[in-house]
């Protein structure tokens, strides 16, 4: 069997069930899609529009029946207060937090994070200083909102995200030299229970840690548990070949401390969600971008999504605490607002670098991804990454590919005999089968031969395509000349048109199939192929290319060393 013809029909197979696996995402099981925010106003806007009503943003969770008295960690002290004005902002008012990386708004009615600016990194390429805004609340439609807050006793005032809390300014940046800002808000009632709630960022880091210091100087115990949800809005959308970012799953997401698993918001059974987990998260994914909660540790947190028109929110509510008259206690969790840098979710939370979604294959792209990464942290451009580690995959699998080589050239040498042998028996294929076979024994050929090594490369195909689409470390990065963004496809398709070309050099160079119908057939296969992987982003053509420029120098190598065999005197 001709190595070209196997190739081909595998990029195929491969390709097809890329289609196939999108399809059945949006149609078989259609998937929430809620887009990045294309919102162009600058960060750090002095003001935003009043949001519209969201009825189901005004849900606050029930809480678990109360747990055991938690007191206050030792050596914990009560967060200083932030830079700023001595007096308090007004409730209701925006605070604007700015750090190295982030450009974030908090909404003092409620303690609401509702925008989010990613500073470094741009919502287009040829707009580089408007960034992607991830959290927003506009409006309706573009409602995205992380709240939090303390859910209480049924009767008693408690710190929810329906609450006013106080801050100490208006305004924090994170100061230069600094790797730490807090933003305290704070909030008590006439019953003696105060609370501060901080907002810890980190330079560099995307993860905010949020801590809760409660103390109650009242005369009677008080039952709080903590809780975040995330609201968004949703809309159906419709995947499409020629737009990559749409095979991405855009929806709620949550991990039980085993498995992650992805809330299809338009199916009956996941909208209805309702889960307890320990050391789990939520998340709301879309491409290469994630907002996600990582509760308390080794606390039993309920999760549950609700689906209500075109919302969707998704809550992690954790056990009630009962804080004793004249005790203190402490406890907290951590936010993720931003890009899926793998090395941050990791840091985060308990396999939060899951939100970078490789699919079926994720056993093979994270080492994948991981050899990219460290090749690229060496050379520092991410296409010579990728053909760098092709060239990797090609070596480790040379032994299979050799023998397979062997095996092709050995059909290319006896090509003249199995012509005269398809002429001999061109009306008797039960004859001509035969013979063939003989041929194959007599000269020591399997015609299966080069079926294992483009078998094997199928899961690296695949795998190179879920790392390529999901990985924002390759977003808009750029490879040389024309090819300024690796992860969408090529803007002139002289990649594709290469590709196709080294395809069709690679089939000149193999013996043709002995069906001459079937020859003609594999001789289009590189221009179907071509106008497929057209739309495919350029990094995985040039993975594809390079591939075959490798495979065709192994073959002409092969060839010469079979050819200097065929024609050394026997002794």
């Amino acid at each position: 069997m001709p190595n070209i013809r196997i190739m081909l029909w595998v990029a195929l197979a491969a390709i097809l069930y890329l289609n196939y696996d999108a399809w059945m995402r949006d149609y078989g099981a259609p998937a929430a899609n809620a887009p990045v925010s294309t919102t162009t106003a600058a960060p750090g806007s002095a003001s935003n529009p009043t949001p519209a009503p969201v009825t189901l943003g005004d849900t606050v969770p029930q809480a678990a029946a109360p747990a055991a008295v938690t007191p206050a960690p030792a050596g914990i002290a009560t967060p200083p207060a932030a830079q700023g004005a001595a007096n308090n902002a007004d409730p209701g008012a925006e605070l604007s937090v700015r750090t190295d990386v982030l450009a974030v708004h908090i909404n003092l009615k409620g303690g609401d994070l509702d925008q989010a600016d990613l500073l470094q990194y741009p919502l287009r390429k040829d707009a580089p200083d408007v960034p992607v805004r991830l959290l927003n609340h506009d409006n309706l439609n573009t409602t995205y909102v992380l709240q939090t807050g303390l859910a209480g006793d049924a009767g008693q005032a408690a710190p929810t995200h329906k609450v006013s809390w106080s801050a100490a300014a208006q305004d924090f940046t994170l100061a230069a030299g600094a790797d730490e800002l807090r933003v305290p808000l704070t909030w008590s009632d006439a019953a003696g229970l105060s609370v501060t709630k901080t907002f810890i960022f980190k330079r560099g880091s995307y993860a905010i840690d949020l801590v809760y210091d409660v103390r109650n100087t009242g005369a009677t115990p008080r039952n709080l548990a903590a809780y975040s949800q995330i609201l968004r809005h949703w809309e159906h959308a419709s995947r499409s070949y020629f737009d990559v970012e749409t095979y991405s799953f855009k929806g709620p997401a949550v991990y039980d401390g085993a498995r992650s698993r992805d809330l299809k918001v338009e199916d009956g059974e996941d909208s209805h969600f309702l889960a307890t987990a320990t050391n789990g998260w939520i998340a709301a994914l879309q491409h290469h971008f994630v907002a996600a909660v990582v509760p308390t540790p080794n606390l039993a947190y309920r999760y549950q999504l609700t689906v209500q028109d075109s919302q969707y929110l998704l809550s992690a509510t954790g056990p009630m605490q009962s804080i004793a008259p004249g005790a203190s206690s402490q406890w907290g969790e951590k936010l993720f607002v931003g890009p899926k840098l793998q090395a941050q979710l990791a840091a985060t939370g308990p396999s939060l670098e899951r939100t970078a979604d490789y699919g079926r294959l994720t056993v093979i792209a994270q080492p994948l991804f991981a050899t990219l990464n460290w090749v690229h942290s060496k050379i520092g451009n991410w296409g010579w990454s990728i053909i760098i580690v092709t060239a990797l995959i090609k070596l480790i699998f040379y032994p299979l590919s050799q023998a397979s080589g062997r095996s092709m050239a050995k059909m290319r040498a006896v090509g003249p005999r199995m012509k005269q042998i398809q002429e001999t028996y061109k009306d008797d294929r039960a004859k001509l089968g035969q013979a063939m076979m003989e041929l194959y024994k007599k000269e020591k050929i399997n015609p299966l031969a080069g079926c294992l090594p483009m078998i094997v490369q199928i899961p690296f195909f695949i795998s190179f395509y879920w790392v390529l689409l999901e990985s924002v470390e390759m977003r808009q990065a750029p490879f040389m000349l024309w090819v300024t963004d690796l992860s969408a496809k090529d803007p002139y398709f002289i990649l594709p048109l290469l590709m196709g070309g080294a395809m069709f050099a690679q089939f000149k160079l193999n013996p043709a199939p002995p069906d001459p119908m079937q020859a003609k057939v594999m001789q289009f296969m590189p221009l179907i192929m071509t106008a497929m992987m057209a739309w495919f982003p350029s990094g995985l053509v040039l993975y594809w290319l390079t591939n075959t420029a490798l495979s065709i120098t192994q073959q002409l190598r092969i060839n010469q060393v079979v050819e200097a065999e065929a024609n050394k005197p026997r002794s």
